[in-house]
């Protein structure tokens, strides 16, 4: 994802998006009623998830890793609920957030991976990612933690210039932006942080309704 210029690793976020493909691909025929090897590509949608879940997710860590040799982590981990590959009340995701909290969060703002391990080939270090922190936000919504993702969200988007725009990076120190201006990726992810603070917000009230007596619904309206 990060296009890393060093030796070639099975990233788990890619090797997700195997999966992403194959099973987008099994639904395009199970309900848009498309021709292909179906039962083929669920197998192999079940191996690539199996092998994810044994190489890219560390019993001892609790969490799952950047890649399947190592033990850090990356903010793209962050994307595992949003495209299916797992729950987010999955303990292995809710344990992806909190190392990605301990381990990738620079005054308040995410990395998006620790650059100190040299892997991307690239040589001095860099400023956090706006788009690693709206999935942050979106993470935050997923698990239920709808007060730290208004917190974060209210931030980030108070980052943006005066007609609205963000860069690639945010420099927490000197407080201004940095890399790539403006940056559609930035400007996409925030949109999802809202999606997803939205559906999390409806979620709680509905389920809020639901444990209502119908007089109670009436006389709470």
């Amino acid at each position: 994802m990060w296009e890393f210029r060093n030796q070639l690793r099975y990233f788990t976020h890619s090797r997700v998006m195997v999966w992403v493909a194959f099973d987008r691909a099994i639904k395009a025929v199970e309900q848009q009623w498309l021709q292909g090897p179906v039962q083929k590509w669920r197998e192999l949608r079940s191996k690539v998830y199996a092998e994810v879940m044994s190489r890219g997710y560390n019993e001892e860590k609790g969490c799952f890793t950047q890649h399947y040799d190592t033990t850090e982590v990356d903010a793209s981990l962050l994307l595992l609920p949003s495209v299916g590959f797992l729950p987010a009340d999955d303990p292995r995701f809710l344990g992806t957030v909190r190392a990605v909290e301990q381990e990738l969060l620079h005054d308040g703002l995410v990395l998006r991976y620790r650059t100190v391990t040299g892997l991307d080939g690239l040589p001095g270090d860099e400023h956090p990612f706006l788009a690693c922190s709206f999935w942050l936000v979106s993470a935050y919504a997923m698990t239920g933690r709808l007060r730290d993702g208004h917190a974060l969200m209210r931030r980030l988007v108070a980052l943006a210039n005066d007609v609205g725009l963000l860069s690639e990076e945010y420099d927490p120190v000197e407080n201004r932006m940095a890399g790539n201006f403006p940056q559609a990726f930035s400007h996409l992810a925030l949109i999802g942080a809202a999606h997803a603070l939205q559906d999390a917000e409806r979620a709680l009230s509905e389920n809020s309704l639901s444990e209502n007596s119908p007089s109670e619904r009436t006389a709470s309206f």
